[in-house]
């Protein structure tokens, strides 16, 4: 295990930002931190780069303790890189310097070769002697990336990395990105608040959510099997519905009765969440419903329906797809229902 966490706590004068929180980052593992604004995102990638000392818990680093409320080795120490927001370049250097900032520790020729092998590794082989106001928004965020890869971190930290590019180059970057990472063997930590970011770069995903992680496992099971209702709707998008265990297996909703594997008792009152790939419109034998609105998304056209409980649950469909003024049909078909107590709910939302 390469990197440890323990029982880690941080507050800004005295209000708590990261509570009790442990994970463990095996080698060759890249993760992904997830969550909404203020949730601690940051605040934790910050801990660990040494920027903010604990207030209580552990770091540890390839079997190093490198933080704890008492002690913390500073972050030039640490063998950990960082890539910011804001890339952090600097406009006087060239793309070459900029990327062997770090390297003045090694000889002149072995420093040109590290460059220039980094540089080859993010695909920018020959732009060494460019400065950064003659690169694109994408090709600086590679420099940043090439020069934190330079040193040969043990870690590397990703503090937003891709917030400042446009849709469609962020898609494009991040598994780019996801690859050099791979093909360089190093471990890292991304925090973003995008989940499809999150989905595309990570091998370990984490949902934070007011200081606490909620989560912690592989993508595609944080997605099917949310622990708390708060990951359920930021990672999957979706709506929650009540319903009530009525017999062994057997859950009542204004989508029909379901089925579960969970043993809940019967009378035990629930809220099922309904992602909106899991809706389909049928022609006829589905639940009546009506359209409340529509909202064409190119390719998709996402349409928010309401049930006749009075909520309302989304489906995407082919944007081509024919929808009449008001009343529809549509049928749920989860591969996995997904439903929490509604206390549960109430107390973790």
């Amino acid at each position: 295990m390469l990197l440890r966490l323990e029982q880690l706590q941080c507050r800004y004068d005295d209000q708590p930002v990261i509570r009790d929180l442990s994970l463990n980052v095996a080698r060759g593992e890249l993760c992904a931190l997830l969550g909404p604004s203020g949730c601690g995102k940051s605040t934790l990638l910050h801990a660990i780069g040494g920027f903010i000392q604990p207030s209580a818990g552990r770091i540890e680093l390839d079997g190093r303790t490198i933080a704890t409320a008492a002690d913390a080795v500073p972050p030039e120490q640490r063998g950990i890189g960082m890539v910011f927001q804001e890339y952090a370049l600097f406009p006087h250097l060239n793309v070459a310097d900029n990327v062997g900032f770090g390297l003045r520790h090694l000889n002149r020729a072995e420093r040109a070769r590290r460059v220039a092998d980094t540089l080859a590794l993010v695909k920018l082989a020959g732009f060494g002697e460019r400065f950064p106001h003659e690169l694109s928004g994408g090709q600086q965020q590679r420099v940043a990336l090439a020069r934190a890869l330079a040193p040969q971190p043990a870690l590397l930290l990703m503090d937003e990395p891709f917030s400042n590019l446009d849709t469609e180059l962020r898609r494009s970057l991040s598994a780019e990105v996801r690859e050099i990472l791979k093909i360089a063997g190093t471990t890292a930590i991304l925090v973003t608040h995008d989940r499809e970011e999150a989905f595309v770069m990570a091998d370990k995903l984490g949902v934070l959510n007011g200081g606490v992680l909620q989560q912690w496992d592989a993508p595609d099971v944080v997605y099917q099997n949310p622990a708390t209702p708060a990951v359920a709707r930021f990672v999957g998008d979706g709506d929650f519905v009540p319903g009530e265990v009525v017999a062994a297996g057997r859950v009542r909703t204004a989508l029909g009765e379901l089925t579960t594997t969970a043993g809940w008792p019967v009378g035990t009152e629930l809220d099922v969440y309904v992602r909106p790939d899991e809706v389909e419109l049928v022609d006829q034998g589905g639940v009546a419903a009506r359209l409340v609105s529509r909202s064409f998304l190119g390719t998709q056209m996402r349409v928010r329906l309401a049930l006749a409980d009075g909520s309302q649950v989304q489906a995407l469909l082919p944007s081509r797809t024919p929808m009449p003024d008001d009343s529809v049909q549509l049928r749920f078909q989860p591969a996995q229902l997904v439903a929490f107590e509604r206390a549960q709910a109430a107390s973790l939302a």
